[in-house]
């Protein structure tokens, strides 16, 4: 009988500067992971679209088309996990990488360790919550509220029954709101259970993925984006039983 072998996640490495990408490139092949290079945002994009990575790791300031549009126009097709690539004093940037749908960032220079671990960390978490653990299904793999559901197996959210797509990172944050509905959770510990490491007291990360997921439930259901509510001075929870939107 011939083994299952898994096939090693595809990478694509974005960044205009050759060292960087060979130097990336050197390490996440000794992680195992199959990679592809794109110079510029172009080639990014157009390679993006043509194949199912698994991660892309994207730098911010490039020529011909920056990260922010190529995260821009990949969002509108795919759901793709996205790591930034930014220098520093390019923290607005971020942010905007954030808006436009970016999963994470890490700021230049960097160590190559760090990226590997973080690349592992962003490819476990979709693999686990994805229901892809061997597991057998259980009740706890569906979570249902009134207007919102989560079904964990195929990682799919439905609002008043119709479908959002989310990306990993957003799909995370909402999982775990959901998980304890009405509990109040600080940004600090939304960075460290969901982002799994400190994101050195940048808690717009927290502030724009909310404001994503409230936009792309707000499509679907009106009554469904306002269950996330803002406690000022607190943080972020998730209403059970949400007030009906009055036409």
């Amino acid at each position: 009988m011939q083994e299952n072998v898994e096939q090693p996640k595809k990478l694509l490495v974005v960044d205009d500067e050759n060292r960087i990408r060979r130097l990336l490139k050197m390490y996440l092949e000794k992680a195992h992971y199959e990679i592809d290079e794109a110079e510029n945002g172009k080639k990014a994009l157009k390679l993006a679209l043509e194949n199912d990575y698994d991660l892309i790791l994207l730098d911010l300031m490039m020529p011909e088309m920056d990260g922010i549009e190529v995260a821009e126009e990949l969002r509108k097709e795919k759901e793709t996990p996205i790591m930034m690539l930014t220098a520093k004093g390019e923290e607005l940037n971020r942010i905007q990488g954030f808006e436009v749908g970016a999963d994470d960032y890490i700021v230049k220079p960097f160590s190559p360790r760090e990226i590997v671990l973080r690349v592992s960390a962003i490819l476990k978490r979709s693999q686990t919550s994805g229901g892809n653990s061997g597991k057998a299904a259980s009740v706890s793999d569906t979570l249902t509220l009134p207007h919102l559901e989560i079904d964990n197996d195929s990682r799919r959210v439905t609002a008043d029954g119709k479908t959002v797509n989310l990306t990993p990172k957003e799909y995370d944050l909402l999982h775990y709101l959901m998980s304890s509905p009405d509990q109040i959770f600080g940004r600090e510990q939304l960075l460290r259970e969901v982002w799994k490491y400190e994101f050195f007291g940048d808690l717009r990360t927290v502030d724009t993925h909310v404001k994503r997921l409230r936009e792309k439930l707000k499509k679907e259901s009106k009554t469904a984006a306002k269950m996330i509510e803002t406690v000022w001075g607190l943080g972020y929870k998730l209403n059970s039983y949400p007030h009906e939107e009055e036409e």
